[in-house]
């Protein structure tokens, strides 16, 4: 059994924080501006308390790979497939522009990669399984990230 993505999420914090701490690379980022940081983190909260919300409105499954009862397309699933991964990466970058070095900068984007392998291309197969013609046109419209 596969660890969820939240704990890929805070192992990629955790990351980041040692990063900065042993390896910080250069300060690409000073106070105040680091504070910039900020609207990225809140913009990625909005974002999955939104989707989430949706979820549990249409009943469907939260989890990675528990069988879909319906497919959401509406709110922030208009412009990404996956607003709750991607409300997860802009966090990750905002605490990147909160501790302000370079070092922190390589996770979000590895952080991405390895939700799609892990996740997102497996729940895309069981998408299109369970909704067919309906998700194909869906993928077409969206795209996976932005």
């Amino acid at each position: 059994m596969r660890p969820l993505p939240p704990v890929y999420f805070l192992a990629a914090l955790l990351m980041m924080a040692g990063l900065h701490r042993v390896l910080p690379g250069a300060h690409w980022l000073e106070r105040p501006w680091r504070y910039l940081g900020l609207v990225p983190i809140a913009a990625g909260f909005v974002v999955v308390l939104y989707a989430a919300g949706l979820f549990r409105k249409h009943r469907t499954a939260i989890k990675p790979f528990k069988e879909s009862s319906a497919l959401v397309t509406t709110g922030p699933y208009r412009f990404t497939r996956n607003p709750m991964y991607l409300s997860m990466v802009l966090i990750l970058l905002g605490v990147a522009g909160l501790l302000g070095t370079a070092t922190c900068l390589l996770v979000p984007p590895i952080f991405a990669w390895l939700i799609t392998v892990l996740f997102i291309r497996k729940e895309e197969a069981m998408l299109t399984e369970r909704f067919g013609e309906t998700y194909l046109a869906y993928q077409k419209r969206v795209r996976r990230w932005v």
